[in-house]
């Protein structure tokens, strides 16, 4: 695994912080939602979930079975937009942190369902952080958005946290959107803006994880694995010289902990917008990724289809993580090789009929251990 720099005290995520304290994940039954969880469980939070139902089979939520045994999750299916149901959530949990991935996650699917987008990803933020200034319990919310939330020019440097909103298809908009809709509420409601609620709100942007267990529609390993495990032995790429910035997926979900850890702290810099992404050698051309991952699955074939590529697909899309690495200490800790070894074993794993909740705690646990190493 790949080079650090940093303090060593900074690099991980506080277990003891999070050790009995109450947490409100929306988004649980996703693909990330599910990895946060299991985290959180193994680090003895409580942990209450809303969302909708998973979606397909398999799915990570249904294979974890977290509502099983100690330190069980209560899982709450419905809307993030339904208000009466979040506020029944807020009361009887009584979080201290709010981590907010409840979203419509797919490019594609926007085009479809343009206004289903925006009201999941735009008014689902201003309904929950509405919601939460009820709830006095809340000290720390994380609004995850995605890196698409940037008004993407293909500049050959990496988006700062400064750089203009925006984005040219509904998600990308919705994501840009969102990240206006945050601050707003932020500024008007809560602390360090505005005496009132003491809850800080930061929002967190990261794009393209990967990670054993997600089967999300027109996404590019879970194509892979259905495809190259499948029938068909094959994947086909509709873009695959587009660059992306591609990370397992414990990696951002390290920087949403360590991030809410320093908002319930009350540090009035934390509550502003954060980059999560790799290290630039790390990027990789669609193409490069899907060798990878095929090579680590030990089998499947690769076609080509640009003429597929029916809507716009920017081809470069950098981060710089500057702010996140000096103003959190957080870094990645894994290399391009490290993270297509882990995806491909969780999967095959899988396909060998282990257990994928056990699959996730050995990551979890190898992660961590990696986060502790001295540099």
């Amino acid at each position: 695994m790949g080079q650090r720099q940093g303090p060593l005290e900074d690099l991980g995520v506080n277990a003891g912080f999070w050790r009995g304290r109450s947490v409100l994940v929306t988004g649980h039954t996703g693909f990330k939602g599910a990895w946060l969880v299991c985290w959180l469980q193994a680090m003895g939070a409580r942990v209450t979930g809303l969302s909708l139902a998973p979606e397909g089979v398999p799915n990570l939520w249904a294979l974890l079975g977290p509502g099983q045994g100690a330190g069980a999750v209560r899982s709450v299916i419905a809307d993030i937009n339904d208000r009466p149901a979040l506020e029944r959530v807020l009361a009887e949990a009584q979080p201290e942190v709010v981590l907010h991935l409840a979203a419509q996650a797919l490019v594609r699917r926007s085009y479809r369902a343009p206004v289903e987008t925006f009201a999941t990803n735009v008014m689902g933020v201003v309904t929950l952080l509405d919601a939460v200034r009820a709830c006095a319990s809340v000290r720390a919310v994380v609004v995850a958005t995605s890196d698409k939330a940037y008004d993407n020019v293909e500049q050959i440097w990496g988006y700062r946290e400064s750089d203009a909103m925006g984005g040219r298809d509904p998600y990308s908009a919705s994501k840009g959107a969102a990240e206006i809709a945050a601050a707003s509420m932020s500024r008007s409601f809560f602390a360090p803006f505005v005496t009132g609620h003491p809850a800080r709100v930061a929002t967190a942007r990261a794009g393209n994880v990967i990670g054993g267990g997600d089967w999300s529609e027109d996404r590019l390993v879970p194509d892979i694995v259905r495809g190259c495990l499948g029938a068909t032995g094959s994947v086909t790429l509709r873009a695959p010289r587009s660059v992306r910035p591609w990370q397992h997926v414990l990696e951002p979900l390290r920087g949403y902990l360590m991030l809410a850890e320093r908002l319930a702290s009350g540090d009035d810099a934390a509550a502003s917008g954060w980059n999560f992404g790799p290290d630039r050698v790390d990027e990789r051309a669609v193409i490069e990724v899907a060798e990878a991952v095929v090579a680590g699955l030990g089998k499947g074939r690769i076609v080509i289809d640009e003429a597929g590529a029916n809507h716009h697909e920017a081809t470069l899309l950098r981060l710089d993580c500057t702010k996140a690495r000096v103003g959190l200490g957080w870094v990645p800790v894994l290399r391009f090789a490290d993270t297509i070894e882990m995806t491909a074993r969780w999967y095959g794993g899988w396909a060998a009929g282990q257990s994928p909740a056990q699959l996730c705690r050995d990551q979890i646990a190898a992660y961590q251990d990696k986060c502790e190493e001295p540099t």
